[in-house]
């Protein structure tokens, strides 16, 4: 298979997870300002004023993670590529990119009269040394640059990067994280965790910056692409509490921000616009060990098949998102070349055809399986285990600490287990879940056919074969059962007068160019 090994992405992953397990625990419980507040709020030049509910854990350039924390990293760092708002991969730093026929090689021409914050030129040759040290760092993000051979910087604005095979997630990583451009000369201070050289479009504010608690981004006036940033300051204000992040929207401490759906109402009559992303992360069910080696029930497709039509999904969506999402079959995006409407129709809701299919595999008393509780799955554990037990499954939970969420998936003590991954773009979740040895994909599952089809997609050369290839990889897990998706959960933005979240759930880039000033 020649995808490369991949990893969890935490924002998309982990850090959307907390967001969604508040919103399942509270449903199963049944215009800006220009004067200062105290809690620091927009003032005259502060123009986006948003929150995230973790704040970054590291600015050093090979410990950047993807939750929410992209958001300010995102904002000091250029990276090569971008992706816009229609999920296509753009130019950036890189004004272009060209691959060689066998799209084993990739030369990237960088734009012309490009600084760092210290003055120093941002040329090839700082290029490679952010290439070469996150793949010679261990780091989160060290595996997306497994199928990297070597990178090379022929002059001052070539890049060329060699490659072992074709990677289909290669351009998004370099949109990504993987893309961003330390300063050679600092990128190894210890001092970069916390105030890296950086040559993106903003800059922190010390003064206004309380690490851990608030961020406030100054915009540099002397930045390349200037004009694509019109907010002169960002402030990003750490708020793990749902409802704070409502009252601050009332008051104007912020104008830009996530809500969940049932507190839409009163922004709305106060003059807030609300814009509703239909699906934005996935809560899945993993069939991990499909070939049955540690629990046999698995290796049979009439089993795996019978899982999924125990979830009444039509139903979890109304009584847990409130209708802020959509039932599903599938781990794609439904705005991904990937997502086939189809397929949604394979598993219907079907308690005695699900038993009769568990009969027919010799399991009609079911079987017992434990699987990890996480603080981001306990609120739906209660539905998984009376779902799963309609057919005879019993369930254990174990507890297992979020922090070693990796670590308990991949080692495959886990036949099963639920989670929950943000709808990133097809190449990067195919690398993500058939992949051999990630934490999605422990058991090393692997078939001749999804290998051919991942094959085709990484080596494609236009949109429509690689969109062609990634539906028959969607179909084939589909049928084959290989996980039990069971919803998408929708993401609502509300805005203040003046401003415009400009994204519509195609690409999951944080990136605060998904807000625009519509004044």
């Amino acid at each position: 298979m020649s995808i490369t090994p991949g990893i969890l992405r935490r924002p998309r992953a982990a850090a959307a997870a907390f967001a969604v397990a508040a919103l399942l625990a509270s449903a199963a419980c049944g215009g800006s300002s220009d004067t200062p507040d105290a809690t620091g709020g927009p003032t005259a030049d502060t123009l986006l004023s948003t929150a995230i509910q973790a704040p970054p854990s590291s600015f050093a350039l090979t410990q950047l993670d993807g939750g929410q924390g992209s958001y300010v990293w995102g904002s000091l760092y250029d990276r090569l590529l971008y992706i816009d708002n229609t999920g296509a991969i753009k130019p950036n730093a890189a004004e272009s990119f060209t691959y060689s026929a066998d799209r084993k090689t990739l030369t990237l021409k960088l734009q012309q009269g490009m600084k760092f914050r210290s003055g120093a030129p941002v040329n090839a040759a700082a290029v490679k040394a952010s290439l070469d040290r996150i793949r010679d760092t261990p780091g989160p993000n060290q595996a997306n640059e497994a199928s990297i051979a070597s990178v090379e910087a022929p002059d001052e604005s070539t890049v060329v990067i060699k490659l072992k095979h074709p990677d289909g997630s290669l351009l998004v990583n370099l949109a990504g994280i993987n893309g961003v451009i330390g300063d050679p000369a600092t990128m190894a201070d210890p001092g970069s965790a916390t105030d890296p050289m950086t040559s993106g479009p903003y800059e922190l504010d010390k003064a206004r910056t309380v690490p851990g608690s608030a961020y406030t981004l100054v915009r540099r006036d002397d930045y390349w692409n200037v004009k694509a940033y019109p907010f002169k300051t960002v402030r990003i204000v750490v708020m793990p509490d749902r409802a704070a992040v409502v009252n601050a929207l009332r008051s104007g401490q912020l104008n830009a921000a996530s809500v969940d759906p049932t507190q839409v109402d009163p922004l709305k009559a106060q003059g807030l616009q609300v814009k509703p992303i239909a699906a934005s992360t996935a809560g899945i069910m993993f069939l991990a060990d499909r070939k049955g080696t540690k629990l046999k029930p698995l290796g049979d497709l009439k089993v795996r098949q019978a899982i999924n039509q125990v979830f009444d999904r039509t139903k979890l969506v109304q009584m847990f998102l409130r209708g802020s999402g959509m039932a599903t079959t599938q781990v794609f995006n439904p705005k991904s070349q990937a997502f086939d409407a189809s397929l949604d129709k394979d598993y219907p809701f079907d308690v005695a055809a699900a038993k009769k299919l568990m009969a027919e595999a010799g399991y009609a008393d079911g079987f017992s399986v434990t699987m990890p509780s996480f603080v981001t799955t306990k609120p739906f554990e209660p539905v998984v285990t009376g779902a799963l037990g309609a057919i005879g499954i019993k369930v254990t939970w174990e507890p297992v600490p979020l922090q070693n969420y990796s670590s308990a998936l991949s080692s495959g003590k886990f036949p099963m287990f639920f989670a929950f991954y943000g709808l990133d773009h097809e190449a990067v979740l195919s690398t993500l879940y058939f992949s051999p040895g990630t934490p999605t994909n422990p058991f090393k599952s692997a078939d001749p056919e999804l290998t051919k089809l991942l094959d085709e997609a990484n080596a494609a050369t236009d949109d429509a074969t690689a969109a062609a290839a990634y539906k028959k990889v969607n179909q084939f897990v589909v049928k084959n059962a290989w996980f039990a998706p069971i919803l998408d959960i929708g993401t609502t933005w509300v805005t203040a007068k003046g401003i415009s979240y400009l994204g519509d759930g195609t690409s999951v880039a944080l990136d605060v160019r998904t807000f625009g000033n519509a004044g």
